[in-house]
């Protein structure tokens, strides 16, 4: 058992000393040098118009307006005309009026 756990760790150390990793090369930096500027291009042509845009969506309802003011009173309407005379009226016959006593004071 002893010689299995030796025997192990030298073949671990034989295969991984056989890979061997390639070093990574890093791609050249290009560094601009500041130098003076050189004379100005040409103008270029005039881009061509653009399309008119799509009509915007109608806009949403307003808010209700507040309630208006009471309006004034209005005039006192004309007197109305004088009614017909009543007709006479007749004489009690056997009629009887009972009077309550008063309440005594107390």
């Amino acid at each position: 058992m002893k010689y299995s756990i030796v025997v192990s760790a030298a073949l671990m150390v034989v295969a991984l000393s056989a890979c061997d990793r390639q070093a990574t090369v890093a791609p050249p930096v290009v560094v601009a040098v500041p130098g003076p500027a050189g004379p100005a291009g040409a103008t270029g042509a005039t881009g061509s118009t653009g399309y008119t845009g799509a009509p915007g969506s109608t806009g949403d309802t307003g808010a209700k307006g507040s309630p208006g003011y009471t309006g004034a009173t209005g005039s006192t309407g004309a007197t109305g005309d004088t009614g017909a005379a009543g007709a006479r009226g007749k004489t009690g016959g056997d009629t009887v009026i009972v009077v309550p006593p008063a309440a005594p004071a107390r």
